[in-house]
């Protein structure tokens, strides 16, 4: 990639990005945002959960610090979810491993207060980060990363459109010491459109 189209990627995600829906915006996750992010990883107590890594108090301060140091360095952009019919923050997602080189972002770190699971928050926080990474930044792929024992998220992934690369074997440690698998997915540019329909007519339906 030219420097030149590398400062285009870069021009397309600004630290104060915000994408907005009619159900919820993505907005640049702060400091500021610890005490809800705390309020929403309580509502169904997901840092008990052992198929996402959600983190709890005593965790949340150093998560987010690391999330915007991560950002910092150009590798990282998390956002928080907010809710738009109450003005809630109820979970968080990000891009992530950001390359602008290769045209090529992943999303996920992605995590729902039990509120706003199974709703069409998600399903439009996909339409909105998939449609700037290919609609803005010229993405060629927007990949996800899943844990193997998290069939749920494998479930949504595949629902959503992307097809499955493979698997990443001991992929990473865990800290209750389980072996992670990382189930790999994408979608690529020529699938977009297909798949920008389908989203938008299950947004459509309710």
């Amino acid at each position: 990639m030219s420097a030149a189209a590398d400062e285009g990627f870069q021009q397309g995600l600004p630290a104060d990005l915000c994408l907005r829906g009619q159900f919820a915006s993505l907005e640049p996750m702060s400091l500021e945002h610890e005490a809800d992010l705390n309020a929403a990883a309580a509502d169904g107590e997901l840092y008990k959960l052992k198929v996402t890594r959600v983190p709890d108090l005593n965790e949340m301060p150093a998560t987010i610090e690391l999330a915007l140091q991560e950002k910092q360095a150009g590798s990282k952009f998390p956002f928080v979810v907010r809710r738009l019919s109450d003005g809630r923050i109820v979970g968080s997602t990000s891009y992530y491993d950001i390359r602008p080189e290769h045209k090529n972002v992943a999303i996920g770190f992605t995590w729902y207060g039990k509120s706003a699971q199974r709703s069409a928050i998600n399903t439009e926080c996909k339409l909105l980060l998939l449609s700037h990474a290919f609609e803005r930044l010229g993405c060629i792929a927007v990949a996800f990363h899943v844990d193997d024992t998290n069939t749920v998220s494998q479930a949504a992934v595949t629902r959503l459109g992307a097809k499955h690369d493979g698997v990443l074997r001991n992929h990473q440690l865990m800290p209750d010491g389980r072996i992670r698998h990382t189930y790999c997915y994408s979608i690529t540019d020529a699938e977009w459109p297909a798949i920008k329909q389908r989203l938008m007519a299950r947004l459509a339906r309710g």
